[in-house]
């Protein structure tokens, strides 16, 4: 096979495939997140970081994916495209539905939460946990990026009652002037100021086949085949960049609550789960084997290593494979994931690996102050999975297949 060194080594066909992938492993952060948060704060305290870490880090990609794929605006329009290209509302896990009023009026609700199907087995607690106190401030600050006077309210949401009530829930965004904007929370300013949120991704080929923005109507889906070769690793280099924005909010406000090697240590725990997950995900999407070929071409589109320029890393592949984490990048001057694999963190890196196959490890060849080197070594026997990965496959998320839903229709004013 031709291994992929990055985002534009992969076919159209397999980026429309990647990117839903890399949104849905994007929303599942915070359920590997979750059980740690739980232990260390309890369900209070997990709430807590979870409105911080969202409030802190959606507006700053809300704002740039408008940007990129030229849909900036000020209405419900622009929100809701926003909503289909957030790590917070990945297709079809989340079954977002819209309905456009006008300009300043609109609709949306969800025929399928996967979020409420991971929690509503722990009960009504954590139900109201997820769906009041984190909903509410959230998606108001998501509705920030494009209108500061925008309001998104309930029509009704869970706990179900009855308990089969579909849609899952519903909700109204308006937008008035009378209406107070929310104050700017204290963790944006401070990833505002990030490396993360003024990087600048590949530029989109306007000359290419395919859809190369989102300029016109809003559609019921997207259909991401759709769209042209470079847009498509624009999405996935913004996707990605999303997930970074959210670990550092996540980091934030989990410091907040805890000495400094306390935090390292949940957020190294969130990172093992999702790190492993996701590359597991990403081999079964694109069909790979789980040698150490298959192993370089997930290591060239894993969220962890990417975008490449924001993350400095290098993978050499001949009868072996090696690996180097370069500390001169941007996701290190922000402590973002792979600042936390170093010769004596190689948890999260291992499950990483492990994710393609259970006999890879790996094992430090050199570590300087300016680089971490490893070689992918394959054990004689496979190894039993992280309790992190382990604890991250209860979301529903972990096993959640994408369907091919046809051509979209376009939203227009009712």
């Amino acid at each position: 096979m031709r291994v992929p060194t990055s985002f534009a080594d992969l076919s159209r066909e397999d980026l429309a495939v990647l990117v839903p992938e890399l949104l849905l492993c994007g929303h599942l952060i915070d359920r590997s997140g979750m059980p740690h948060l739980i232990g260390a704060f309890g369900r209070e305290g997990m709430t807590q970081v979870a409105i911080e870490e969202w409030m802190a880090a959606s507006p700053i990609y809300t704002k740039r994916m408008q940007r990129a794929l030229a849909f900036e605006g000020d209405g419900v329009v622009t929100i809701f495209k926003g909503l289909q290209l957030d790590i917070g509302a990945p297709p079809q896990f989340m079954d977002f539905r819209y309905r456009v009023i006008d300009h300043d009026h609109g609709e949306f609700w969800l025929d399928h939460c996967g979020a409420l199907m991971d929690v509503e087995p722990m009960g009504d607690e954590y139900v109201t946990s997820m769906c009041h106190d984190i909903e509410d401030p959230t998606f108001d600050a998501t509705a920030l990026a494009t209108n500061p006077h925008a309001q998104v309210r309930p029509v009704h949401r869970p706990p179900r009652r009855p308990a089969d009530r579909t849609p899952h829930c519903k909700w109204t965004v308006t937008i008035d002037d009378a209406h107070t904007p929310p104050p700017v929370p204290k963790g944006l300013v401070t990833l505002g100021r990030s490396r993360a949120a003024a990087v600048e991704l590949s530029p989109i080929d306007t000359s290419e086949p395919g859809r190369h923005d989102y300029s016109d109507a809003l559609l019921s889906d997207l259909r991401f085949s759709e769209f042209s070769h470079s847009a498509l690793v624009r999405m996935a280099e913004e996707v990605c960049l999303q997930q970074h924005l959210l670990t550092l909010g996540f980091l934030l406000a989990v410091r907040s609550r805890t000495d400094e090697a306390s935090a390292m240590t949940i957020a190294r725990k969130q990172f093992t789960g999702i790190a492993g997950l996701t590359s597991e995900r990403i081999r079964n999407a694109l069909g790979l084997p789980d040698d150490l070929e298959g192993l370089a071409a997930v290591l060239a589109v894993h969220p962890a290593l990417n975008p490449r320029q924001y993350v400095d890393v290098t993978t050499t592949l001949a009868d072996r494979l090696f690996l180097t984490i370069r500390r001169d990048c941007g996701a290190d001057a922000d402590g973002a994931w792979l600042s936390m694999i170093d010769g004596a963190h190689l948890q999260p890196l291992d499950a990483l690996l492990r994710g393609v196959s259970p006999r890879f490890s790996a094992r430090v060849i050199e570590e300087t102050d300016t680089a971490l080197t490893v070689e992918v070594v394959t054990g004689k026997a496979p190894t039993k999975e992280a309790s992190e990965v382990a604890l991250t496959r209860f979301s529903t998320g972990a096993d959640f297949a994408f369907t091919d839903r046809g051509i979209p229709l376009p939203l227009t004013v009712v």
